[in-house]
């Protein structure tokens, strides 16, 4: 018997014992909760299709432009050259995460997932609109292919396609930056074919995730329900159902009016199966903590109509940890935690010191490969330096110049002595520098250049300086 209720942990919920699909036709969810759900939803759906074209300081709020290697995170800017700084943002990020999986287990995939919105906040309600609720849609899957059936599938397909194509176009957005997508929306897409074609592909995959492959993305694809597995502990608040109070001594059982359970030792769980039949993974969360559950709440709500209809109390299925069912203890705030939250903070505070000392033009000068130093008249010695400059803003960066900081001597240009760095753009170059050969102490040193704009010095950078050796 232990086996055989364990057993469900061997195999997929969507797949059925002949190796086929088993499709998940969850009932339509309803009360506190879910409305819960549906205001986080709605609030970050209007992020996600607004977040492209919010600029701040003319930066893109967000931007992952990975053919350029260019991102905006929150209106910051980072080049190559700031990729310490993303990874931090990254390794914050997912930090971040597993806090909220140890103190609250998968909430971040019931509430925040693009997947789980999509899925639960768009498609299905698009599906229950035209298909019906969890009995129609069974009733409809299994008749033939007749003139409602078709008709029905036409309609929701068509719109399913349509929503796919305007999630590529924003997510597109994301990747090549909002007003480089209007320009291509402007030119038409033959202009701009190659794009286009990347665009249906991106469109047809995310047909394919939100008609066919669904609720599998949770199950299957997403490392994240493995990952919770090892992060979850007795203390995790959770999606749970109180098995003590659901079961009792002599287990659930079906309802009957005006029948004492408690004198027959039954709990309080009356078997209906609506906890099952509302679950958009398909599972039983009678059966424990699960990979598939996605915290979704979509249990709680059902479970508490029910409770409420019999004239039980609520709660029967509820955040709580497996602690709080058995020991009755209340959440407390555990070294585990702690110890993720104190790093999360380090981190965070690493994060925010580097983007404050992070300087808006960055420069780099280096010696010219191969080219050793050159004496020339007055005991002057010369070495030549290619110089890059990086913008990072959105502002011409006028009358830049160099000098030098640590020595006596000169910087002569090859071209004319002031120049610009246009806006997120680059400068290039070479220069040369002037010493003394009696004020190098050593055969290679480092000298200190300070790169100006006009009057006003906004970098400073230090390169290697090749002499003659010194035999004193």
């Amino acid at each position: 018997m232990a086996q055989d209720q364990e057993s469900f942990r061997d195999t997929i919920g969507t797949i059925n014992e002949e190796g086929k699909r088993a499709w998940v036709f969850p009932k339509k969810p309803s009360g506190k909760w879910y409305n819960y759900r549906k205001y986080v939803s709605y609030v970050l759906l209007a992020f996600l299709f607004t977040a492209p074209f919010i600029k701040i300081n003319g930066n893109q709020f967000l931007m992952f432009n990975v053919l350029e290697r260019r991102f905006n995170i929150f209106g910051f800017p980072f080049w190559p050259q700031d990729f310490h700084l993303f990874v931090i943002s990254m390794i914050i990020g997912v930090i971040f995460i597993a806090l909220f999986t140890v103190a609250f287990g998968r909430i971040f995939c019931g509430w925040m997932c693009p997947q789980t919105i999509f899925m639960e906040m768009v498609f299905r309600r698009i599906e229950y609109w035209i298909d019906g609720d969890r009995g129609a849609q069974i009733k409809l899957d299994r008749q033939p292919w007749n003139a409602e059936k078709i008709r029905k599938r036409t309609i929701k397909w068509t719109i399913f396609f349509i929503i796919s194509f305007l999630i590529a176009n924003i997510f597109l957005a994301y990747l090549i930056g909002s007003d480089k997508l209007m320009a291509y929306v402007t030119n038409g897409p033959l202009a701009h074919l190659s794009t286009f074609i990347s665009l249906l592909i991106f469109t047809a995959v995310f047909f394919w995730v939100f008609a066919w492959f669904r609720e599998q993305v949770c199950i299957i694809a997403c490392p994240y329900g493995r990952m919770q597995g090892v992060l979850l502990d007795n203390k995790s608040i959770i999606v749970a159902y109180d098995h003590k109070r659901g079961e009792a001594e002599n287990g659930r059982k079906k309802w009957r009016k005006n029948e004492d359970r408690e004198a027959l030792g039954h709990g309080d769980c009356i078997d209906c199966f609506q906890c099952v039949n509302v679950c958009p993974t398909g599972i039983d969360i009678r059966n424990g903590t699960q990979l598939e559950c996605v915290n979704c709440t979509a249990c709680i709500d059902e479970c508490d109509t029910i409770m409420e209809k019999v004239n039980l109390p609520k709660g029967l299925i509820r955040y709580a940890s497996e602690d709080e069912i058995t020991k009755k203890e209340k959440f407390k705030f555990t070294p585990r935690l702690k110890g993720y939250t104190a790093v999360l903070l380090i981190l965070t505070g690493i994060l925010i010191g580097m983007l404050f000392l992070r300087n808006d033009l960055e420069a780099n000068i280096l010696r010219l490969p191969g080219q050793l130093y050159e004496h020339k008249e007055g005991d002057i010695i010369s070495n030549v330096y290619t110089f890059k400059l990086l913008n990072k803003t959105t502002d011409t960066v006028a009358d830049v110049s160099f000098k030098l900081l640590s020595h006596k001597g000169e910087i002569k240009m090859v071209r004319k002595e002031e120049f610009l760095v246009p806006a997120q753009g680059r400068a290039e170059g070479t220069l040369f520098i002037e010493i003394s050969n009696a004020a190098v102490k050593s055969d290679k040193e480092k000298v200190k250049i300070g790169v100006y704009s006009g009057d006003k010095l906004i970098e400073t950078t230090l390169t290697a300086f090749l002499a003659p050796r010194s035999f004193d």
